[in-house]
């Protein structure tokens, strides 16, 4: 039996895969707890057409982040703080800071996005890579300045 499965089953396949499983599986477990639907042909007709508008939003959603990562490679920031001896911060510079910092820039970033390995504990200038969406990646310059 040919069923569309609406949700990623393990060892059986991912959402929206037509997929050839045993009847009583199907019966039994699959339709049951809406894992899959069977595959008539209105079923798939629908499949397709969600298939469809999903490619587009996926579109207009990628076509959005590379606007975004052309706004953030152009943008630096900069931040101030405390320093010590040998240019070591008082505290330091965390993905917080700098998502703040791009927001008073007029760009409104979650902090998660900024691929920040540790957190800037000294005075200078950096770049650092920022991932967007799956496949857009920007960079950022900052600059942590003596306040």
């Amino acid at each position: 039996m040919q069923v569309i499965l609406q949700q990623d089953v393990d060892g059986l396949g991912a959402t929206g895969d037509i997929v050839t499983v045993a009847a009583g599986f199907a019966r039994n477990h699959l339709l049951p707890r809406g894992l899959a639907l069977r595959a008539d042909v209105n079923n798939v007709r629908q499949l397709e057409h969600l298939k469809r508008i999903t490619a587009e939003k996926r579109a207009v959603a990628l076509a959005a982040a590379q606007a975004l990562a052309g706004q953030i490679n152009e943008t630096a920031v900069s931040i101030r703080r405390e320093a010590g001896e040998g240019d070591k911060l008082f505290g330091s510079v965390t993905n917080r800071d700098i998502a703040a910092a791009l927001a008073e820039e007029g760009i409104e970033l979650d902090k998660k996005t900024i691929q920040l390995a540790e957190p800037i504990r000294e005075i200078g200038a950096f770049t650092l890579p920022i991932r967007i969406a799956a496949g857009v990646e920007a960079e950022l310059k900052v600059f942590v300045i003596r306040e």
